[in-house]
């Protein structure tokens, strides 16, 4: 029996029981769009969390006070101590390094924004010139903090593209006064609208002189020190000589943490990576549980078709085409099912996106690839069973109906 001839045999016993083969082509369908869809999720994350750190800048290397260790508890913290401060003489220290291009110092706090009789807490950001680069923002209108020195404090501000909303409307923001804590600022700039950024809303924020937000915050030290090596070639050294920098300003102490943007990404798409493995493991799980149902249905199937079997191998077809016939049914289940799948999935990744935006959700290739072969493996590989049960039958006991 040729190839042709085997799929049209198949495909007439499949029409021949039109509910049955629809219960099975759902529970199959089902299988594969759970995986497509959960899948998509997980890569729909990691996309998120890839694309939240490229947009804090390229070639980032970030210093942190206090030093974290392999268990996540730095040794002062158990004797009761508090890291050191980071200054702002360290962050200008720190551009001896012949692989630093620029440095933005940052201090974070909160204060009350306010104009005449509008008010609103707001997070102010304390940094430089130079953190319009290092975290690739861009400005909408007017210009952003003055160069100078940065232990230099100056009362104007930058507002996030809704707080300039929500403070003045459509009247003009540059060059008028808003009251920032128990101080005034003149407004020089407003950012552009970029959303959030590693849930932090830059249109939500107020950037100040980092001297000023000292000044505002009664603090000298700072949250943290972004820093922009040269290149990307220039990432580990720049790492390794902001870490040698500040070890020689705090006397020897190795008291701050050094971390590359790509050390973090890299943690963040292994885990998510892992976990969109796992879930579409987990989901994969249906499509074995739908191999039960074909092969349950089969065996039924076996029991009710023992004549046509008999007559079949009354006109010489041997238990090698038998088993073929059957086999070929339950890849054309496996087949149909996973179309239906991928349509469903593929449908409801597309819901999903629609409904969370931000998300950019996607079936990864390898998860399609995968769906689609563990469904047609589990429907042939548990389609053997019955397959071969129907091959051993004696051709003149089912002709006869036993």
């Amino acid at each position: 029996m040729r190839l042709a001839d085997t799929l049209q045999f198949a495909s007439g016993s499949l029409r021949g029981s039109p509910t049955r083969t629809l219960l099975m082509m759902l529970a199959m369908s089902i299988g594969v769009a759970a995986v497509v869809v959960l899948t998509a999720l997980g890569e729909g994350a990691r996309r998120y969390v890839v694309d939240q750190f490229s947009s804090l800048g390229t070639n980032l290397v970030i210093v942190l006070p206090g030093r974290t260790e392999t268990a996540g508890i730095g040794p002062g913290l158990m004797s009761g101590q508090t890291p050191r401060d980071i200054t702002l003489d360290d962050a200008q220290a720190l551009l001896r390094s012949r692989a630093i291009k620029r440095i933005a110092p940052l201090t974070v706090g909160s204060a009350t924004l306010s104009r005449g009789a509008l008010n609103r807490e707001v997070v102010v950001a304390g940094s430089t010139a130079d953190l319009l680069e290092v975290r690739h923002m861009s400005i909408g209108i007017g210009r952003f903090l003055p160069e100078g020195d940065i232990h230099e404090s100056a009362s104007v501000c930058v507002l996030g593209n809704q707080m300039k909303q929500e403070l003045f409307g459509n009247e003009q923001a540059v060059g008028q006064w808003v009251r920032l804590g128990d101080r005034r600022f003149r407004v020089i700039g407003v950012l552009a609208a970029q959303g959030e950024s590693m849930g932090m809303r830059t249109d939500e924020l107020v950037i100040v002189p980092v001297a000023s937000a000292h000044q505002l915050f009664n603090t000298s030290s700072l949250f943290r020190i972004l820093i922009e090596a040269k290149s990307r070639d220039y990432i580990e050294q720049a790492k390794h000589d902001a870490e040698e920098i500040m070890v020689q300003r705090h006397s020897g102490e190795r008291d701050v943490t050094v971390i590359t943007q790509d050390a973090v990404l890299a943690t963040f798409d292994r885990i998510l990576t892992t976990l969109t493995v796992a879930v579409g493991g987990i989901a994969a799980i249906s499509l074995a549980v739908a191999g039960v149902l074909i092969m349950n249905v089969m065996l039924i199937a076996v029991a009710q078709r023992v004549k046509e079997i008999g007559l079949l191998k009354a006109l010489g077809a041997p238990g090698r085409q038998i088993r073929l016939l059957f086999f070929a049914e339950a890849a054309l289940l496996s087949s149909a099912g996973s179309v239906a799948g991928l349509a469903l999935g593929y449908a409801g990744s597309m819901i999903i996106g629609q409904i969370y935006p931000t998300l950019p959700v996607s079936p990864p290739w390898w998860a399609v690839l995968a769906a689609c072969a563990t469904a047609l493996g589990t429907g042939i590989l548990f389609s053997v069973w019955p397959a071969r049960r129907a091959a051993k039958l004696d051709p003149v006991a089912a002709l006869a109906g036993r």
